[in-house]
Parts: C-alpha cells; sequence; structure tokens
C-alpha cells in the first residue's frame, strides 16, 4: 500500500492561509450568516428575540455563544420547509434524513449552495489523496440521503471518473471493482467490510483489487475498525465527516497524510464544542457536543446546530484548520446499563481485539424483571470453531466487564449471523418496554 499525498500546490488558498487571516474570512461570514437567519428564517428571529440578541451583538468570533442554539426538534417542528431563508423558487434541491425517530429534517439547496457543497467534497477528496483523472466507485446510497450526491458532485468536481454505484447488490459491487479497477471507493466502512467479506465469498483477495484509497463516513468508527478494514482490503481508509443539516458529507475530512482526526473546512463550517448538559462553550482540547454554524449557506443557514457527536476540537497538522478528534459516538447513542454510561463504540473495540470473531456485532437490549440487561451478539470467523468461539467470548466478556464497566451476555453465532446492512450499520436494537 503506497500513500499518495497531496501536493500542496494544488490546494484552495484557503487551506494554507494563516490562522489570523482564517479568523478574519470566518467573521465576516459570520456575520452575515447570523443576519441572513435573523432575517429570513421566522422561527429563528423568534429564538433570538427569547434570548435577548439581534447580529448587532455579534462583534467576534465569542460573541457567537450569546446566540442560541438550533436543534433537530427546530427543523422537525418547521418540517417540511420553514426553516428555508430564500424563496421556493430558489431552492434547486432538497435532501432529507430518514425519519426513523420522527418526521424527517429537510434540507434545502440553492445553485450557490450545490456549488460550494461539490467545492468541500472535492477538497475533501483531495485530502483523502484523489486526484483528477482517478476513477472513484461511490457505494453510498443515492435519493434523499445526502451521501450519494454529495460524493458524487465532489468527485466530478475534482475532475475524477464517477462510478456511481449505490448501495446494495454486494456481489455486484465486487464485480464492478474487479472489471472497471477504480482507486478510490466511498461508502459507510460497515459496508466496506461487508464488501470485503464477498471478495472472500467468491474466493477473491480484497488487499489485490485496484482500491488504494477508501472515503468512509455516515457512522461512528474508531481505529481498530480502520486497521482491520486496512489490513484486509490493502488500502488507506480516510474519515469523511458530515450531516445533512449542516451541508451533507464534506464538513471535514480527514487528511491521508497523517489520518489524526477530519480537519474542519472552517471558512465554511465554524465547530464549537460544548457542555452537552449546561450548554456552555468548552475551551479547545476538552471533550463534549459538537456544535457547527454554517458560514455560506444560503437556503439553510444553521446557526450553532447542536450535532448530538461527541468530540474534541484539536489544533491544525495537515492544515491550519482545527481537527476532530475521530468521533466514536454520539450522546444519544448512549446506553445506560444498569447506571453504567455504554457507547456501542467502547464494544466494538474489545470485539476487534479478539481474533476469533469478525468485525460484526449487534447490541441488544432487554429488561428482566426492573433490570437491563445488555447482550453482545458476535459471529465468529470462518474457520473458527465452537471451542475456540467460546474462549473468545469468554474474553470478550471479561474484556468488557474491565473496560467498560458493565456485565454483559456474549453470544457468538456463526459466520453472517449478525444482520448486515447496505447503508448505515444498526448497532443497537432496543427491546425494552416503553415507559
Amino acid at each position: 500500500m503506497v500513500t499518495r499525498v497531496p501536493d500542496r500546490r494544488t490546494l484552495d488558498p484557503v487551506e494554507t492561509a494563516s490562522i489570523d487571516e482564517l479568523r478574519t474570512l470566518q467573521l465576516s461570514r459570520l456575520k452575515w450568516s447570523v443576519a441572513h437567519a435573523y432575517d429570513n428564517v421566522p422561527p429563528y428571529h423568534a429564538k433570538c428575540e427569547q434570548a435577548g440578541v439581534t447580529p448587532a451583538d455579534l462583534g467576534s468570533l465569542d460573541d457567537l455563544a450569546k446566540f442560541p442554539f438550533t436543534l433537530k426538534d427546530d427543523l422537525r417542528s418547521h418540517y417540511p420547509f420553514g426553516w428555508f431563508a430564500v424563496p421556493r423558487d430558489q431552492v434547486v434541491r432538497v435532501h432529507a434524513s430518514s425519519g426513523t425517530t420522527g418526521k424527517p429534517t429537510v434540507v434545502g439547496y440553492t445553485r450557490r449552495d450545490i456549488d460550494m457543497w461539490a467545492e468541500v467534497c472535492a477538497r475533501s477528496i483531495r485530502a483523502s489523496g484523489g486526484q483528477p483523472g482517478d476513477r472513484i466507485h461511490v457505494a453510498y446510497g443515492y435519493g434523499l440521503f445526502t451521501g450519494g450526491l454529495g460524493a458524487h458532485y465532489g468527485a466530478e468536481r475534482l475532475g475524477a471518473m464517477v462510478i456511481p454505484v449505490s448501495g446494495g447488490m454486494t456481489p455486484r459491487q465486487v464485480q464492478l471493482i474487479c472489471d472497471f479497477e477504480p482507486e478510490i471507493i466511498m461508502c459507510t466502512p460497515t459496508y466496506m467490510l461487508n464488501i470485503a467479506d464477498e471478495f472472500e465469498r467468491q474466493g477473491l483477495d480484497a488487499a489485490a483489487a485496484s482500491l488504494r484509497i477508501g472515503i468512509f463516513g455516515a457512522e461512528p468508527w474508531g481505529e481498530p475498525m480502520r486497521q482491520e478494514i486496512e489490513s484486509r482490503c490493502g488500502l488507506d481508509a480516510v474519515d469523511i465527516y458530515g450531516l445533512s443539516e449542516v451541508i451533507g458529507p464534506g464538513v471535514a475530512n480527514e487528511c491521508i497524510e497523517t489520518k489524526d482526526g477530519p480537519t474542519v473546512w472552517e471558512d465554511h463550517f465554524y465547530p464549537e464544542v460544548i457542555d452537552p448538559v449546561t450548554g456552555a462553550v468548552l475551551p479547545d482540547g476538552e471533550l463534549g457536543e459538537l456544535v457547527f454554524t454554517s458560514l455560506t449557506k444560503e437556503a439553510l443557514p444553521v446557526i450553532r446546530y447542536r450535532t448530538r457527536d461527541l468530540t474534541r476540537l484539536l489544533p491544525g497538522t495537515a492544515r491550519p484548520m482545527r481537527r476532530l478528534e475521530k468521533i466514536t459516538g454520539r450522546d444519544d447513542d448512549m446506553l445506560i446499563i444498569r447506571g453504567v454510561n455504554v457507547f456501542p463504540t467502547q464494544i466494538e473495540e474489545q470485539v476487534l481485539k479478539q481474533p476469533e470473531f469478525a468485525p460484526h456485532y449487534q447490541l441488544r437490549v432487554t429488561r428482566q424483571g426492573a433490570l437491563d440487561e445488555l447482550a453482545v451478539h458476535v459471529e465468529r470467523r470462518p474457520g473458527v470453531g465452537d471451542s475456540a468461539a467460546a474462549g473468545a467470548a469468554n474474553r470478550l466478556r471479561k474484556a468488557i466487564k474491565d473496560f467498560v464497566g458493565v456485565s454483559v451476555l456474549v453470544r457468538a453465532g456463526a459466520p453472517g449471523d449478525v444482520p448486515r446492512s447496505e447503508g448505515k450499520a444498526v448497532r443497537v436494537v432496543d427491546e425494552r418496554p416503553k415507559r
């Protein structure tokens, strides 16, 4: 595996700007964005009036903390178009969340928004090592989900050849990778593992295929997952971050030369980290909830949007812009099991340390009487016998107790027992009675 580092001469000028230049640009754009939302989004105007602030109160970047947060429920309660800041005839596209936990959040884009989105996605692919002329296999879903079209437009903007496969039909994904020989694949990390499994089912070596870079996002994943993907697939695995309410994929991306957490494209998205309980802004380096303010969006500006993702803001390395510590959980993904806070990625880390188990797992939460029970469903790798699997299950049970602090049941099934997803993996099935 040969890592391809971008030629710095190809970077956007803002990627090499000084911190002072970047902060001056941010403040100018922030003043515009706050005023745009205040003047054109009636429900946000009402939130500001309730908080006693106006755009005139924004004299510095620190003054942003005076302004109210935007929540997912704000967008849902004004479904579908109540948060749009431009007339409907200026909106050229909409995307939406899945709406699995309520009404979906609907996001609108003007032509300039689409252009900016393509720009930051192209920048993200280039930061991952992509180059004009590359073939990029896009296995994110197309449609209302932002992943597929975000990656597609970014790849075209870069000057790459797009192979718009979308998700699903995994055997065909393998065939097209073998036939079209793409250098880059873009999908969720768990779906990349499904593709690697399919290579093996067909008697093929994924590491011998043409892929050299994988740009993975849309779900939390940690370093053990990166190592698993890189070792099985013979590529550099790079993290792309985004969410539809802010723009879609391309809000931040790891730089391939460091792979030390996604660099935030701060000329378009201003990040904060807050205490998720009090809402107070935390200093860079402290763990808290990630908040974003859009700086250039026209159709749907978001001011201090609470993402629910848990991370730290870190100094820039490959670029002057700040980085996110790799996001491995959300505060609304957290399970409380007998008083212990448990994140799925904590379990994942321990599963991936057991060589007898495949990197697929699912957590099932039930209630026995007054007590919650957590079962970890895993599966043996091919060729692992019952005795070896039982020993690994005991080690996994002990490791979770030691490192996470909760007692669990471990159920080790046969290869293929854990349900697969063609998009975001379903990690938790909560079967507790609803209160």
